[in-house]
């Protein structure tokens, strides 16, 4: 399966959509009130840089990466639609992102994510690319419905 990943301006219906899917996703996975994943206004920051993930006509997953200073990143909205789980969407996107962080110079590549049997793949995915786990960065507060992994770039 041939996936493209595109920078994207979150215009078109199908992206909204996707948005609209995450953030529902987030929401049925963490207690009220413990969601960090970002809305559609807040990824159209200026500090963030999105990608949609397509198999020919079709929107198969996204991702974003947020600048933090001049020496670091932060991996958001990462979601791959769920006909296209396990089929390499989300390692798509993540290459990209590394990619970009790379170019950009960031010695450091930051994620927060939440816990539990949702989020397992997710965390599986982020130690496989060479992430560790670490404490809170930036803003974050730690509690039992999230976790922080770093990756030295």
């Amino acid at each position: 399966m041939h996936i493209e990943t595109r920078v994207d301006d979150l215009s078109s219906p199908a992206v909204q959509a996707l948005i609209t899917e995450h953030l529902a996703g987030m929401n049925t996975n963490s207690p009220p009130g413990h969601v960090k994943a970002l809305a559609l206004d807040s990824l159209r920051q200026s500090d963030i840089t999105f990608w949609s993930a397509w198999c020919g006509q079709s929107l198969c997953g996204c991702g974003a990466l947020r600048e933090l200073d001049s020496s670091s990143g932060e991996i958001k909205s990462m979601r791959t639609r769920a006909a296209f789980l396990r089929k390499g969407v989300a390692q798509t996107v993540l290459n990209e992102i590394l990619r970009m962080a790379r170019s950009r110079k960031y010695k450091r590549l930051y994620l927060e994510t939440g816990t539990g049997p949702a989020f397992a793949a997710a965390h599986s995915l982020y130690l496989r690319n060479g992430f560790n786990w670490c404490g809170p960065f930036g803003n974050y507060d730690a509690t039992d419905f999230n976790v922080f992994m770093e990756k030295t770039l």
